[in-house]
């Protein structure tokens, strides 16, 4: 569950996209060789303050998301229509996105600010652009007036008063990561710049309305490829937070998988760790189970492996996600706070495993 107090937001921000065909994105600037300095440049969005999708982005969830220290996230896809679908690869990798493609993702909390008709506060907008040459990242920081995003290629670090449902108002330590440090957890295999969310199997969920699958309607505006198999034939990764949705050992595996498996793969930067949380690692020590670590050092914890099956207090895994300490806590970036619901559902799962 959220734990902020999230108001009324408008139906066009949760749905999103319309005919394909009336895009007024200005793919020139998008493919241009330096970044606009405003995100209002791209045309991406009917409106300065970005609350209105332009006709080509069309809205998507993911199954597991990356938590982000409870920041609300609203995804958009773009293709421009010259350049045909994205395709499947593999299932464990992001669908594959032609040329010109865009990956919009806006971080937002819900503040007391002044601004009429908007129950959230946008704090960044980071596109993910496939250039001729690769993908690159830029991450635009919303102004206090909120009609305008500027690009900060440097980063930023802000304050963030929210309103918390279950207790008193807080300021985030909230960080903009530089356009380095999003090359640590967007690095493909051959270490470059790569989309780590819109795999298949997080994608294969219905729309934000509840209405449609997402596989679907993707499909039907010529986002995804005609020859995709059938959704029952796709592989799907339950939503961590939903019993409905599968076991405990599986929603588990989903959360590390959406949480950690962008460095802790086969290939991805955490790599010569040894401790491999994607979802399809089935080696019971390369996904922790009592797996020394490679290199002990004050992020173990004085501890001797990952997972000890039945004591969450003796894994190293369960140490270091109840840690804000810089030097201990995982993942590294993009938090500065605990996930108690994520931290309470891996140490329900470690202690079923005695």
């Amino acid at each position: 569950m959220k734990r902020f107090v999230l108001l009324v937001v408008s139906a066009v921000l949760l749905v999103g996209g319309g005919d394909v065909s009336a895009s007024a994105v200005n793919d020139q600037k998008l493919m241009a060789k330096k970044p606009a300095k405003l995100l209002s440049a791209y045309g991406l969005f009917k409106d300065k303050s970005a609350r209105n999708p332009g006709p080509a982005l069309l809205r998507y969830e993911l199954n597991n998301p990356l938590f982000t220290d409870y920041a609300e996230k609203i995804r958009y896809i773009y293709i421009p229509q010259s350049a045909g679908p994205a395709k499947l690869t593999t299932h464990d990798e992001p669908l594959s996105f032609p040329v010109g493609s865009v990956l919009v993702k806006t971080f937002a909390y819900p503040v007391s600010f002044q601004q009429k008709n908007s129950s959230l506060r946008f704090i960044e907008t980071r596109l993910l652009i496939h250039k001729s040459d690769g993908w690159v990242a830029y991450p635009y920081v919303w102004n206090e007036e909120q009609n305008e995003a500027k690009l900060k290629v440097a980063g930023k670090r802000l304050q963030i008063p929210v309103i918390w449902e279950d207790r008193a108002s807080q300021i985030i330590e909230y960080a903009v990561p530089n356009m380095n440090q999003c090359k640590g957890c967007h690095a493909s295999r051959d270490k470059q710049i790569t989309p780590i969310g819109p795999k298949i199997r997080n994608l294969n969920r219905l729309d934000a309305a509840g209405i449609e699958n997402q596989i679907n309607i993707l499909k039907r505006k010529g986002y995804l490829s005609v020859q995709f198999p059938e959704i029952e034939n796709l592989p799907k990764v339950p939503d961590p937070f939903d019993e409905r949705a599968g076991s405990l050992r599986e929603r588990a595996r989903s959360y590390l998988d959406g949480n950690c498996a962008h460095c802790h793969a086969p290939g991805k930067p955490a790599d010569t760790s040894g401790l491999y949380l994607n979802y399809e690692e089935e080696r019971d020590v390369h996904w922790g189970i009592d797996k020394p670590p490679v290199a002990a050092g004050r992020g173990a914890g004085g501890l001797k492996v990952a997972i000890k099956p039945g004591q969450p207090d003796q894994s190293i895994l369960y140490y270091r996600m109840n840690s804000v300490d810089p030097g201990i806590m995982m993942p590294e970036l993009g938090r500065s706070l605990i996930h108690q619901e994520g931290l309470k559902l891996i140490e329900e799962f470690i202690k079923s495993l005695d």
